[in-house]
C-alpha cells in the first residue's frame, strides 16, 4: 500500500475518481497506484500537482524528475497543511517510527502529541534504545513566555496548566539514556517538529492555539534553506532552556 498518497488524498478531500481526471486515467489505475504500483512519470509528475505536495514525498524512492532543480526551496517544501489539526495522525506515527538520528519537538504544551498517540512515550523510548537522539522542548510553565501566550489565546493560566499536564506523559523518559527533555522560556513564534531531515513548522498566529495555525512540511536538501534556518533556532532555544525534573515541578501524574 501506498500510504502516503492515501493519506494525502485523505488529507485534500479528493476521491480516487478525482485523482484520475485529472491525471486523464482510469480510476482503476488510481487504485493501482494506491495498492503499491509505481506510474508513470508523466503521471507522477500529474498527480503531485493535484495534490500540492512533492511528488518525492508520495514515492521517495524516485529521483527528481530532469530538468527541476537539484535542491534550493520549492525542493523542500513537501506541502502545506491548512491547520495542524488535519495533518494524518499516520503521518505523525509513520515519522516518529522511521527516525534513525533526531526526534526534535518545540513546543509551548503540546498536548496533542501525547493524547493523540497513547503509546508515545514507550516508541520514543524504543527509539532512543535504537541510538535515535531524543530531545523534547515545552514551555515553562512558571515563565512569562507561557503567562504571556495565555492572555494572547485568552485562556490566561490554562496554558500553564496544559504544560503540567503535558510534561506528566514524559516522566517515564527522564532515566532513559538519549532522551532528554527540557523547558524554555521564549517567545515561540511556531512549534517544531524534526525528524532527521524532515521538519514540520507549526507557525503560531496571534490569539490562536497552535492547533488552529497552519503547517509545513520540509525536506531537508542543503544547508542554505528554510530546513537550517528553523533547526538553527530549535538548538537556539535548546541551549537556553533548562532540563526538567519531576522534583522541582510537583507535577502530578495523568489520569
Amino acid at each position: 500500500m501506498n500510504e502516503r498518497l492515501h493519506s494525502v488524498l485523505t488529507q485534500r478531500g479528493v476521491a480516487p475518481e478525482a485523482l484520475a481526471a485529472a491525471c486523464e486515467v482510469d480510476p482503476k489505475t488510481v487504485g493501482r497506484w494506491l495498492r503499491g504500483r509505481l506510474p508513470h512519470p508523466r503521471h507522477r509528475f500529474s498527480a503531485a500537482q493535484h495534490l500540492r505536495v512533492e511528488e518525492t514525498f508520495l514515492w521517495p524512492t524516485q529521483q527528481p524528475r530532469a530538468g527541476r532543480p537539484a535542491g534550493g526551496l520549492g525542493v523542500e517544501v513537501v506541502g502545506t497543511y491548512q491547520n495542524r489539526a488535519s495533518v494524518p495522525r499516520e503521518m505523525w506515527l509513520t515519522l516518529l517510527q522511521e527516525a534513525e538520528e533526531h526526534i526534535d519537538v518545540l513546543v509551548f504544551s503540546g498536548t496533542f502529541f501525547a493524547q493523540s498517540n497513547p503509546h508515545v512515550t514507550k516508541m520514543l523510548a524504543e527509539r532512543a534504545a535504537d541510538g535515535v537522539q531524543i530531545r523534547l522542548c515545552f514551555g515553562d510553565p512558571n515563565g512569562q513566555a507561557a503567562a504571556i501566550r495565555g492572555r494572547e489565546e485568552g485562556i490566561g493560566d490554562t496554558l500553564a496548566a496544559k504544560i503540567r499536564a503535558s510534561l506528566t506523559y514524559y516522566r517515564p523518559l527522564l532515566p532513559e539514556e538519549g532522551c532528554e527533555v527540557r523547558l524554555h522560556d521564549t517567545t515561540l513564534y511556531n512549534s517544531l517538529f524534526r525528524y532527521d531531515g524532515t521538519l514540520l513548522v507549526n507557525p503560531h498566529v496571534w490569539g490562536q492555539p497552535a492547533s488552529a495555525n497552519p503547517l509545513i512540511h520540509l525536506k531537508r536538501v542543503d544547508d542554505t534553506g528554510w530546513f537550517d534556518n528553523y533547526a538553527q533556532s530549535f538548538e537556539a532555544v535548546w541551549a537556553t532552556a533548562r532540563p526538567w525534573t519531576t522534583e522541582l515541578e510537583g507535577t502530578t501524574a495523568h489520569g
